[in-house]
């Protein structure tokens, strides 16, 4: 006899949909889940056997990913682009987890790639980099535009500094 359970996770910020079918498409339990990850791991340490987990891809899989990881057999974050029968029949939260439940059961998902934090960690300082950056840029336009609003000529890069900003000031 199969043990698999086949957990589909309908994500939105604030709650969870969670649908639990077993190996056979069975309906088991469908539960509201808030999304916070002591209650999370507390529904997934009530249920036993081989844990099959699959959501979408969205702000939280990341985290959820990881999360989950330690604590399942399989997790599967999926791309909701591709999983058209999403699209096909009425929609809800329930519904959507329960689909989603039965497609990975089938083995009938696209899954997108998460792998280790290193990545992770990469794409989030490069992010912070080009951020910073940004803002810098923008704080540097402001300051020759407050300077252009008293009509001080401010052409080139001395305007930045702090040796030369003397000069500015005096017009």
């Amino acid at each position: 006899m199969n043990d698999g359970k086949y957990i589909g996770l309908d994500v939105h910020q604030a709650t969870i949909s969670a649908v639990v079918l077993d190996s056979a498409g069975k309906l088991l339990m469908e539960s509201i889940l808030e999304t916070k990850a002591a209650t999370i791991l507390q529904f997934i340490h009530g249920l036993r056997g081989s844990l099959h987990v699959t959501f979408e891809e969205g702000t939280c899989a990341h985290w959820l990913h990881d999360l989950l990881k330690p604590h399942v057999s399989q997790v599967v974050v999926c791309d909701p682009r591709k999983n058209a029968l999403l699209k096909a029949g009425n929609k809800n939260d329930r519904i959507d987890a329960r689909k989603l439940a039965d497609l990975l059961r089938t083995a009938l998902l696209s899954p997108v790639y998460h792998g280790e934090n290193g990545i992770r960690t990469l794409k989030e300082l490069a992010r912070s980099y080009l951020a910073v950056t940004q803002d810098l840029i923008r704080v540097m336009n402001r300051l020759k535009a407050l300077y252009r609003s008293w009509a001080i000529p401010c052409a080139g890069e001395r305007v930045y500094s702090l040796g030369h900003r003397h000069k500015w000031l005096e017009h």
